[in-house]
């Protein structure tokens, strides 16, 4: 990859503003948040909401500034959790977190695949758990065949209870009290640099998908692309860092950083791809 041509020096960059809600959906969030925000604080007792995403998360953080409320977290059970509830605890009053964390252990035969990420996810919805029932789930590569699911706690108890199989891979679950967690370190990700004409959404998907900026636009025209959980047909949309892109049927990735420009003036973007 050429260097930037910027020596080290931080650029100003634009940054996406806040994005109002888009639909009822996210209008119901924000006056549920209020609500439990302003219950909280008349009553003075701990609310909670359940497992948010990112876009989530900043929908909160506006309804709780809205409704005047100071005394709220983001918590997803461990340090660098990406799904987090919204924690409302006035000063004073009691803790009752609903975040609880359920420990699977594969059996798995010899030389036999291990499950992924996608597989525990799809035995734990097959469950009839609802998504934002579940946070995190984390595969430390320091122990293989082991799984550390974030769930409210009715979640976590139903999984205890009728969890037996990933995949083709019969697992255990135990209750695994949050301060008792070990070390679990963030995913070791693979970032990627690329060079593209212009921070435009099919510009910056071709080089992440390794593919034509047409079949970019195909992807982006025919719905298929979100920005930050938020769908988008126009091939025109402009992107920022800190933006999380999911095409379906192709991943989810992350523009972590903008380091600067080539010789040529390219913007060179810096990216990776969730786990799968």
């Amino acid at each position: 990859m050429a260097r930037s041509i910027e020596d080290g020096a931080e650029a100003q960059r634009p940054a996406r503003g806040y994005i109002p809600p888009q639909n009822d959906k996210e209008r119901f969030l924000m006056r549920h948040i209020e609500d439990l925000a302003r219950t909280a604080q008349a009553r003075g007792i701990p609310r909670y909401s359940s497992f948010l995403s990112d876009r989530e998360q900043a929908l909160a953080q506006a309804a709780l500034s809205k409704a005047g409320c100071s005394c709220w977290r983001l918590e997803g059970g461990y340090p660098q959790a990406e799904r987090k509830i919204a924690a409302i605890e006035p000063e004073d009053a009691w803790t009752d977190s609903p975040l609880a964390c359920v420990r699977l252990d594969c059996r798995a035969a010899p030389g036999a695949d291990l499950p992924a990420h996608r597989d525990y996810l799809g035995s734990l919805m097959g469950l009839a758990l609802k998504r934002e029932a579940l946070g995190d789930i984390v595969l430390p590569a320091d122990a293989p065949g082991t799984a550390y699911v974030f769930a409210l706690e009715p979640a976590a108890r139903l999984i205890c209870e009728e969890l037996v199989q990933v995949g083709r891979t019969a697992v255990s679950c135990t209750p695994q009290p949050l301060e008792e967690l070990p070390g679990l370190a963030p995913e070791q990700r693979v970032l990627h640099t690329a060079a593209v004409s212009s921070l435009r959404l099919d510009a910056v998907l071709a080089a992440m998908l390794h593919c034509s900026r047409g079949a970019a636009a195909a992807l982006i025209e025919a719905g298929r692309v979100e920005i930050n959980h938020l769908p988008t047909e126009s091939v025109h949309a402009p992107v920022y860092e800190g933006d999380i892109f999911t095409i379906r049927g192709r991943g989810r990735f992350a523009l972590t950083a903008l380091p600067g420009k080539t010789r040529k003036d390219r913007q060179i973007i810096e990216f990776f791809q969730y786990q799968s």
